[in-house]
This record gives C-alpha cells, sequence and structure tokens, in this order.
C-alpha cells in the first residue's frame, strides 16, 4: 500500500472507530506519562519503560486487527495483551537498551573532540535508522505472532529495505501528525493521534488485505 493510501485508509479507520481508539490513545500515553513520572521521581524507575511494551503491543493489535477486519472491539486489548505480552517486552527491552547506549555514546562522542564529530554523526544516524525500522517491525511482529521473531525481524528489514523512501515519508508525515497534535491539545494522549500514527503504520507495513481493497 503505498503511503497516500495508507494515509488515507487509516482516517477513515478513525472516523469509524473514533471512541475506541480514544480509549486506546489514552491507554498508551497514560502509561508513557506514568513511566516518565516515576523516571523524575526515582531515577532507576526508567527501568519500568520495558513495560510499556507489552502495552504497545497490545495496543498494535488493535490497529492490526482493525486495518486487516475494518472492525474492532476494546476486548481486542486483552486479546492483544494476552497474545502478545512476551514478544512485547523483548521488543521493549531492547527500545530501553539502544535508547540507552545512544544516551551514552552520542554525547561522548560529540563532546571527544573533532576527530569524533563523524563518529557521533554515525551513532545518530544509526539510532534514527532504528528508529524508522520500529514501524516496519512491530506490526509485522504482532501480524506474524506465529513466526519466530528473529524471522520476523528479517522479513522487517527485508520490507524497510525494499521502500526506504517510503518508511522515512511515513516517519515525516507521523511526525506532522503528532506535532499537530501536540500543538492542538499540550498532551498527544489527548488526541487520537498516537492510535492514527499505529492505524497508519499497519496498513503501510502490512501485506494488502483483498477484502479491503475490492
Amino acid at each position: 500500500m503505498t503511503l497516500r493510501r495508507a494515509l488515507g485508509v487509516a482516517a477513515t479507520d478513525l472516523y469509524h472507530q473514533a471512541w475506541r481508539l480514544i480509549i486506546l490513545n489514552v491507554l498508551l500515553g497514560a502509561a508513557v506519562l506514568a513511566v516518565v513520572l516515576a523516571s523524575i521521581a526515582v531515577r532507576p524507575a526508567v527501568l519500568l519503560a520495558v513495560l510499556i511494551g507489552p502495552v504497545v503491543a497490545a495496543v498494535m493489535h488493535c490497529a492490526v486487527t482493525l486495518a486487516q477486519t475494518e472492525e474492532l472491539r476494546l476486548a481486542e486489548v486483552i486479546t492483544g495483551l494476552r497474545r502478545h505480552w512476551q514478544r512485547g517486552l523483548l521488543l521493549g527491552a531492547l527500545l530501553v537498551i539502544v535508547a540507552a547506549v545512544g544516551a551514552v555514546v552520542v554525547p561522548f562522542y560529540a563532546h571527544a573532540g573533532m576527530w569524533a564529530w563523524p563518529l557521533a554523526a554515525v551513532s545518530l544516524y544509526l539510532l534514527l535508522l532504528f528508529g524508522v525500522f520500529q514501524l516496519a517491525l512491530w506490526p509485522l511482529a504482532v501480524f506474524e505472532v506465529q513466526r519466530p521473531l528473529a524471522t520476523v525481524a528479517r522479513d522487517a528489514a527485508r520490507a524497510f529495505l525494499r521502500r526506504p523512501i517510503g518508511f522515512l515519508g511515513l516517519v515525516v508525515a507521523l511526525a506532522i501528525v503528532n506535532a499537530v497534535g501536540v500543538a492542538a491539545a499540550i498532551l498527544p494522549f489527548l488526541t487520537l493521534t498516537i492510535a492514527y500514527s499505529f492505524l497508519v503504520s499497519a496498513h503501510f507495513a502490512l501485506p494488502k488485505n483483498p477484502a479491503r481493497e475490492a
């Protein structure tokens, strides 16, 4: 599916399932906010960010279900959490580890002198690339739950390499959408931008559903 069509179809889904997606948006936003506030109060609490992984997986399950079937029940949140919590923990832990390493490596090279600036730039580029890769990985990890995660990751990498410009365009589009959401509501989880981002990613990254293309 092209990026333009993914944005349009996701907007249609958003319109028809708005109140359910608002609940999902608040659920994920509240989980992130809780970890942020806990981390401010107690620095080691930042490790709780790993627990956001299962919540992200549950919300992505709902997005994938809606993208594939045009239907969504709130009970899918529980189904998604039960089905994907282990995979969500693994992916969440990976995100935390990579973010922690990046938070150390990039400033270290940036302040080490001019000789290390290229290394800082490369490190930052790799971090950004890893972030873009998540848009291919998470929808596929939920969609192909029966397959080993390593196999799914390879498939996601191939999908990303086949359409690198498309995924970069997806990042730009979602950044704009969420920036507008922040400007409109101060906190993005008070809008539908997070849920919409999940929907667009699901439509863009997953194989076409013939029933929806009919």
